[in-house]
């Protein structure tokens, strides 16, 4: 019988600490004297408790090491209950969001979506905008943990290509997830450190400092403005595009350069093909800004660099209203948004990795139409790709496209237009944050949807964090055969 309370235990301990980070938007509170803070207060004790008592009931059970089986209910079951006990503050608090509204709230920010139901930001009490950084920043460190560790041990997506440079767990699922987590943590800490200290110096308030350098390191996207980013328009946009690429990267390369190593990172094609891409993009849109916007080429390069970063990246950032940009760069936010960043990192969608595999397999097929004896071998990093790799990232980007269309047309079926329910099927599987459009478009957000449309927008951003197959195989009957 399949056995679950070790996925309880792990589950239990994860949303005790989530209670446990709820002091820092309590003290936040505190401090702005509003006297929001006993919100957290309750939230706090609630979840550490529900959590303390999950981990106690099922701590006979604990194992120092999880079956794939368990693996996949524990990647999935993780990132449906920590939203569940994140949505609180939202539910109970200040805000007063429906529950719907306030659990689609806390599973974007576990997700690092970035899509929003909360308006009028400036007024929010400190502590609710302190407390959806803090989801985002951690669903950041948690999906890279997913990305190194689980993902190529569960050969998901064309992951297990990266399985000896995430550390072989050789059937030690669980203690090596805590060894690489603690690596992990000193680089992404060190860079929101960083992150928070360029925006200060760089004229942002302490606070803001604080909250959009959590969102930015996760490519969250999370504002304390309903502008977003437009609020800080200026110089800092160089800044935050810069940590929006470095959090876009593979951080196994970060661990390594920790170590003394950074011939790695040199010589990552993966970071070079999506720093190119960026490169590409930006210089494109800045040409076409200029035709519309004259004599303003410093501001046209600025706001494509940043928009275009935080696109790619699925940080979901905006300075501008892209929509007024004309129909090509809306085209193209559209399509940018699917391709993500590096493997292993805090980005979402589908990855550069799968598109160098893809091109790759395409040339080889190629070859052997024109050279039908001829032997040729698709390669990643210079290393021959199994075919069972191949097949895997067919299979995914298979997988991501009727997805989409199956989520557009049932956000269709709610009552949405064309453009709202396709770009919200693709900014909720790939987890950019702003679609297209004037209801959830850069100048919007979600929270005129309808309690459907937000559901399957909720089931589509957990999809879409956890690729996909982590999900869709707990659907299957031969899954929960003994």
């Amino acid at each position: 019988m399949f056995d679950l309370r070790p996925v309880g235990y792990v589950i239990g301990l994860l949303v005790a600490v989530l209670g446990l980070t709820m002091v820092l938007p309590l003290v936040a509170d505190l401090v702005e004297g509003r006297g929001h803070w006993p919100v957290f207060v309750e939230c706090a004790i609630l979840t550490t408790l529900g959590g303390g008592f999950m981990a106690l009931s099922c701590q006979n059970r604990k194992s120092r090491g999880l079956t794939i089986r368990q693996t996949f209910v524990l990647t999935t079951a993780v990132w449906i209950a920590l939203p569940l006990f994140g949505a609180l503050p939202f539910w109970l608090g200040a805000p007063e969001l429906r529950f719907v509204d306030a659990y689609f709230e806390a599973m974007s920010g576990m997700t690092t979506t970035g899509s929003t139901v909360m308006t009028g930001l400036e007024s929010q009490p400190a502590g609710v905008l302190l407390w959806r950084g803090i989801l985002q920043w951690l669903g950041g460190i948690g999906i890279i943990v997913v990305a190194m560790v689980f993902l190529p041990e569960l050969r998901v997506g064309g992951m297990q290509v990266f399985r000896a440079e995430a550390f072989d767990t050789q059937g030690k699922i669980l203690p090596r997830a805590t060894a690489i987590a603690a690596q992990i943590s000193v680089a992404y800490a060190g860079l929101t450190a960083a992150c928070f200290l360029t925006y200060y110096i760089l004229g942002m308030g302490l606070f803001d400092s604080l909250v959009h350098s959590l969102t930015t390191l996760s490519t969250g996207g999370f504002a304390n403005s309903d502008a977003s980013f437009g609020a800080f328009a200026g110089p800092i946009e160089y800044a935050a595009s810069v940590f929006m690429m470095l959090a876009a990267l593979p951080f196994v390369r970060y661990v390594q350069i920790i170590n003394g190593s950074a011939k790695p990172l040199l010589k990552d094609t993966q970071v070079w093909v999506f720093l190119a891409t960026i490169g590409v993009f930006v210089v494109v849109t800045t040409l076409v800004l200029t035709t519309i916007f004259p004599h303003h080429w410093e501001q046209s390069f600025r706001e494509a660099l940043f928009n275009i970063t935080s696109i790619i990246t699925g940080t979901g950032y905006a300075s501008a209203d892209y929509m007024l940009w004309g129909s090509f760069p809306i085209a193209m936010f559209f399509f940018i948004g699917l391709i993500g960043g590096c493997a292993g990192s805090t980005t979402c969608s589908i990855k550069v990795f799968r598109y160098q595999i893809l091109f790759s397999a395409i040339r080889v097929q190629l070859s052997k139409v024109h050279s039908p004896s001829g032997v040729f071998t698709t390669r990643f990093q210079g290393r021959p790709v199994d075919d069972d790799v191949i097949g895997s990232v067919m299979s995914f980007f298979v997988f991501f496209v009727v997805s989409i269309g199956l989520l557009a047309v049932a956000l269709g079926m709610t009552g949405l237009d064309f453009i709202t329910s396709l770009s919200g099927a693709a900014t909720a599987l790939a987890n950019i944050g702003p679609g297209l459009g004037s209801i959830i478009g850069p100048a919007g957000n979600f929270a005129s949807l309808n309690d459907t449309a937000k559901w399957l927008l909720i089931a589509g951003m957990l999809v879409g964090r956890l690729e996909l197959m982590v999900v869709f195989v707990l659907l299957t009957v031969q899954f929960w055969r003994d």
